[in-house]
């Protein structure tokens, strides 16, 4: 699905936002900042890209999940100098030479630029294949609303999170999970052999459930792993999964 962009004004704009969403919106005065807002239990429930436009801030999330994000970011104004609109504005991206005005995506280097204006689109990059390499989730797809735990989704490792700013709606269970001595479950990147629709099982020789096979680019695939099962091979419907070797290697 497309995205949405909207604005966020009024003079409480920047407070309101830095206690809700698990970035720090200090880091906008440097470019994009990539956050989400969570369930008080620390479940994701959308993620969005912030940028500072001076009197507002522009929120750029996923078209489906934009009118939802917007009427929870309405329940949590109560009397906060705040306004929640559309923008009007359409998103550009890409990957090759930046036109004027483009910030950089500040997940991974490799998912390009994007600018926001009157005319939207691509440049024609494949942006799946980009975040099947880099394992980068996309909302709808391995991000699942009242589902998903942030940090099990590579959050820290993308730039999405920062455990220094303070509090936040579900900022105690993201904690706790950063404190653990081990994720036991989350994001990896695998070697597919054959293919499967998003959100097929994955399964053991043995038929106990390892997690779900998610986007496929290039025979890799970005797979939600119980990692004490993802040893060997696994089965997808018709395809055979194994962990990459860099992901099985760390």
């Amino acid at each position: 699905m497309g995205r949405k962009v909207l604005r966020i004004g009024g003079a409480d704009r920047v407070h309101f936002l830095q206690g809700l969403v698990t970035n720090d919106l200090s880091r906008l005065k440097d470019g994009l900042v990539w956050a989400a807002i969570l369930t008080p239990q620390g479940k994701y429930l959308a993620d969005f890209f912030l940028k500072d436009e001076g009197a507002a801030i522009l929120l750029d999330a996923d078209a489906g999940q934009a009118p939802g994000l917007a009427q929870r970011l309405g329940l949590y104004r109560l009397r906060a100098d705040v306004t929640i609109g559309e923008s009007g504005l359409e998103l550009r991206r890409g990957t090759g030479p930046a036109p004027a005005g483009a910030l950089p995506d500040p997940r991974h280097p490799a998912m390009g630029w994007r600018l926001y204006g009157s005319e939207g689109g691509t440049d024609g990059t494949d942006f799946d294949a980009i975040r099947v390499a880099h394992c980068i989730p996309e909302a709808g797809i391995e991000l699942i609303p009242n589902e998903t735990f942030i940090l099990e989704a590579g959050f820290e490792r993308l730039h999405g999170v920062d455990f220094r700013k303070g509090c936040y709606v579900g900022q105690e269970v993201t904690a706790r999970m950063k404190h653990k001595t081990e994720l036991r479950k989350g994001l990896a990147t695998v070697e597919v052999e054959g293919a499967a629709p998003v959100g097929t099982p994955l399964l053991t020789d043995e038929g106990k459930e390892a997690g779900v096979l998610y986007t496929q680019a290039g025979g890799r695939g970005i797979a939600h792993l119980r990692f004490d099962r993802a040893d060997g091979p696994l089965v997808a419907g018709g395809a055979t999964v194994r962990l990459a070797a860099e992901d099985a290697a760390s």
